[in-house]
C-alpha cells in the first residue's frame, strides 16, 4: 500500500503542476491536486516506518476520501464539458482525473485492509 500511496501522490502532484502551467498560472486552485498529492507523499514517507505504517495509510485514505469528496462538485459538471458549455473545462477535467485516481486508491486501500484483517495474526516469537 505504501508504494501505491507514493505512486498516486506523485501522479497527483504532477497533475496539479501541469494543470497550473497549462492554465497560464491563472489560479492557485489548479494546484489542488498537488496539495493532495503532497499530503499523500508525506503519509507514504511516514508509512515506511513499521511503527507508523498503519496510522499513515489510514491518514492517507482520509486525505483521499476528502479529496475525492472535494473534487466531486466539478465531476458532476463533466456533461457540460462534452456539451461545450463548461465555463472552466480544464478544471473539470483535472478534477475528474483526480477523483478517479482517488477512488481507485480508496478501493485498493479498503481491499488491502480487508485482506489484512482476514490474514492470520503473526505469532509472537520469544
Amino acid at each position: 500500500m505504501t508504494r501505491l500511496t507514493f505512486a498516486i501522490g506523485g501522479i497527483l502532484t504532477a497533475l496539479g503542476i501541469v494543470a497550473y502551467v497549462a492554465t497560464g498560472a491563472a489560479s492557485i486552485t489548479a494546484l489542488i491536486p498537488t496539495f493532495v498529492g503532497l499530503l499523500l507523499l508525506v503519509c507514504a514517507a511516514l508509512a515506511r516506518r513499521p511503527a507508523l505504517r498503519r496510522h499513515s495509510i489510514h491518514a492517507a485514505l482520509v486525505v483521499a476520501v476528502l479529496g475525492a469528496g472535494g473534487s466531486l462538485m466539478n465531476v458532476v459538471k463533466l456533461g457540460d464539458v462534452f456539451a461545450g458549455t463548461a465555463q472552466r473545462p480544464s478544471a473539470i477535467v483535472v478534477s475528474t482525473i483526480m477523483f478517479v485516481l482517488l477512488v481507485i486508491y480508496i478501493v485498493m486501500g479498503v481491499r488491502s485492509f480487508i485482506a489484512a484483517r482476514r490474514s492470520p495474526a503473526p505469532t509472537e516469537r520469544l
